[in-house]
């Protein structure tokens, strides 16, 4: 790794600070910077040290590339192409918590729940990349299932703390599996490989109104059984 300094922010701050960006400024990460996350992050356990996850960063001519072929598919009306079987049905508390997050950052950004059009705008900005000078592409063999992709998430979080460590913001995204052709096609990778979602990070933009936005979580006493 290079000789750039490790940061001085523990794990439970960067536990505490990190959250969703959806709002990012046009400066550049220091590519020695860059490098220390990514190498940091690769430190990330795996089933049997198996390292399923592949990464694929785009920044400058190809990001836009990117952005720009993706808006066109969902301008088009295309439906999402998926590389893995997904069910995003939420039923119960689980859709509670969807609205209440939803409701957040619409809030924030001065949409109703009327507002249609508004709504558009916003969900859009998910192929905008949110403006994010960089986005990253996180994929594993289509042979594997679900307990190699949760390698992938493990190495992701990973990637999503040493970034907060740095001050550098992110924002996982699901809508970014939807069209995996246009990924595989502009970093030319074999079929074998599918895209199971991406992340867009930078340095955030504290004037967007949604980077206001703070959800909560459940307690522990909740969703944690302690017995013995």
């Amino acid at each position: 790794m290079s000789n750039v300094q490790l940061p001085d922010m523990t794990l439970v701050e960067a536990l505490q600070t990190r959250r969703s960006v959806r709002g990012f400024t046009d400066k550049t990460i220091p590519d020695d910077i860059l490098k220390a996350v990514f190498t940091q992050a690769q430190l990330a356990p795996s089933n049997c040290n198996t390292q399923p996850w592949k990464t694929y960063v785009a920044s400058g001519a190809l990001r836009d590339s990117i952005s720009e072929k993706l808006i066109a598919k969902v301008m088009g009306g295309e439906k999402p192409n998926y590389d893995f079987d997904y069910n995003n049905t939420f039923e119960g508390d689980y859709r509670t918590r969807q609205v209440e997050c939803a409701a957040a950052m619409y809030g924030e950004m001065g949409i109703t729940r009327e507002d249609r059009e508004g709504r558009g705008r916003a969900g859009l900005r998910n192929f905008q990349l949110f403006d994010a000078p960089y986005v990253a592409f996180f994929g594993m063999e289509k042979q594997f299932g679900a307990t190699i992709a949760l390698d992938v998430g493990i190495y992701a979080q990973s990637l999503m703390l040493m970034l907060t460590a740095y001050g550098i913001g992110s924002c996982a995204m699901g809508s970014m599996r939807n069209y995996p052709e246009v990924v595989r096609e502009a970093f030319d990778i074999d079929d074998n490989t599918g895209i199971l979602f991406g992340m867009t990070f930078g340095y955030e933009d504290s004037a967007v109104p949604a980077n206001n936005t703070r959800v909560g979580r459940e307690s522990v006493d909740d969703v944690v059984v302690f017995k013995s």
